[in-house]
């Protein structure tokens, strides 16, 4: 029992890393009309002034591995904190130069988080239990979006006037400290202290855990019969045959968790809900709905994820990908604009949009959203995970980069282009699962690399 409390309590601090990613990456939403006008944005500038985070996450994807490798996975989550907080106290500021700015160092943060919290967590987790325990990095993600929505909808009613959107990225300070503190009360990975020699540390943390294997020393063995048969990993390249198969599998689930457009929902959700004829005050609740339908589906699937498969969950949200982003895109075309750009919405016109969008984030969250970093964290092998983390984490910012800085350029005329782009991809998603995603449930991190990597004949 003492043992699940550690890992537990170890588990939570490691994922406010990604309770700061989702309110970081969503606090955006009820702000980015307000900064298009105070700035006098163009189209390209508004979705460039959105994406100036996403660009960071790119940058932080790429680069977060390496330090994770050399210096450790809990000194890089400190640094992320200390990104985290300069980033919100830095967006206040109403100079739009200095707001890119800032928001691309919290965006350095989400990178990085988006790395290194789902790969600590995965490393300090036994097989039988690492689907869930990752899965709570991604309960907090979308935690940290309700957050984010429930704060933008409570300061907009605080009436401050034209200092509100500052506020709305300010509060983001507090949460980061915690994260910052907390982080010091827990330990370092014992599969990283393995990779530098620190055996008898990494020994007494597996006990600590309480692992799989009868006694900490079977599953030490097991570690160190990986790191032994990977022993030249660390200087051969990671782009290379022998690590073909887990590198497309990661490039595929990140890129279509993207191209569902699942972003540009969470980053122009005011913007949409407009768009479909429903004033700023519900636009703004309507957000909050979509946050709560986020988390509640969040937590039926880490219930069941390591009962129902990953698979299984990716072909159910699939399938309400497809129902849901087509139909809102017929919604946007049969009640789009007029010649003078006043949207046709009638009243049940608006509620079909908010329940298709509310069946959308439903079939992310029990789907996509689930599944993603705890599948990328579990298919590349110990010595080259953080760099098969970065890998699957950059190609996921890059497409949201791409995505969100493309939205209001697609949606100007009509939001239902955007939809039936988004609905033609996640069709392309469902096949890849079908035909190609393998199912890693309850495997053992060093059992998948026999699974996924040529071995020696």
């Amino acid at each position: 029992m003492q043992s699940k409390l550690f890992l537990f309590r170890c588990t939570i601090i490691a994922a406010l890393g990604g309770l700061l990613f989702g309110f970081d990456t969503a606090v955006i939403s009820g702000a980015e009309g307000t900064i298009k006008s105070l700035f006098q944005l163009s189209l390209f500038q508004h979705g460039f002034t959105v994406a100036s985070a996403l660009i960071g996450t790119i940058i932080g994807a790429i680069i977060a591995g390496k330090p994770a490798d050399r210096f450790g996975r809990k000194p890089t989550l400190i640094i992320i904190a200390i990104l985290y907080i300069v980033s919100s106290i830095g967006s206040t500021i109403p100079q739009w130069h200095a707001f890119v700015f800032f928001r691309f160092l919290g965006g350095l943060a989400v990178g990085g988080a988006s790395v290194v919290s789902p790969l600590y967590i995965a490393e300090i987790s036994p097989a039988a239990w690492r689907g869930r325990l990752v899965a709570v990095t991604q309960f907090n993600i979308v935690l940290g979006i309700l957050l984010a929505y429930l704060s933008n909808y409570t300061i907009a009613g605080m009436q401050l006037g034209a200092n509100e959107w500052r506020w709305m990225f300010g509060v983001e300070a507090i949460p980061a400290a915690v994260f910052f503190l907390l982080m010091f009360v827990v330990p370092e990975t014992p599969r990283w202290l393995f990779a530098r020699g620190r055996l008898l540390e990494a020994a007494e943390l597996f006990g600590l855990i309480g692992y799989d294997a009868a006694t900490p020393e079977q599953e030490v063995q097991k570690v160190v019969e990986s790191l032994v048969a990977s022993q030249n990993q660390e200087v051969e390249p990671f782009f290379c045959r022998k690590y073909l198969k887990p590198i497309l599998l990661a490039f595929a689930i990140a890129t279509f968790n993207q191209l569902s457009g699942v972003n540009a929902l969470l980053y122009y959700s005011k913007t949409i809900f407009t768009m479909a004829g429903m004033t700023g005050d519900v636009a703004l609740m309507s957000s909050v709905v979509v946050g709560f339908t986020n988390l509640i589906f969040t937590m039926a699937a880490m219930a069941i994820i390591d009962f129902f498969g990953r698979k299984k969950l990716m072909l159910v949200g699939s399938v309400g990908y497809i129902l849901s982003l087509g139909t809102v895109a017929w919604a946007f075309f049969h009640f789009g604009l007029d010649a003078n750009g006043v949207p046709q919405f009638t009243p049940t016109g608006s509620k079909l949009v908010l329940g298709c969008i509310l069946l959308f984030i439903a079939s992310h969250a029990f789907g996509q959203g689930a599944v993603i970093w705890v599948f990328i964290g579990e298919i590349f092998p110990n010595s080259v995970r953080a760099r098969g983390q970065a890998l699957g984490s950059f190609t996921h910012w890059f497409w949201c980069a791409v995505i969100s800085w493309t939205f209001p350029l697609i949606a100007e005329k009509s939001g239902g282009y955007a939809f039936a782009i988004y609905a033609v991809c996640m069709v392309f998603q469902l096949l890849w699962v079908v035909l190609i995603m393998p199912e890693t449930k309850g495997i053992p991190l060093e059992e998948m690399q026999k699974k996924l990597l040529p071995q020696d004949r």
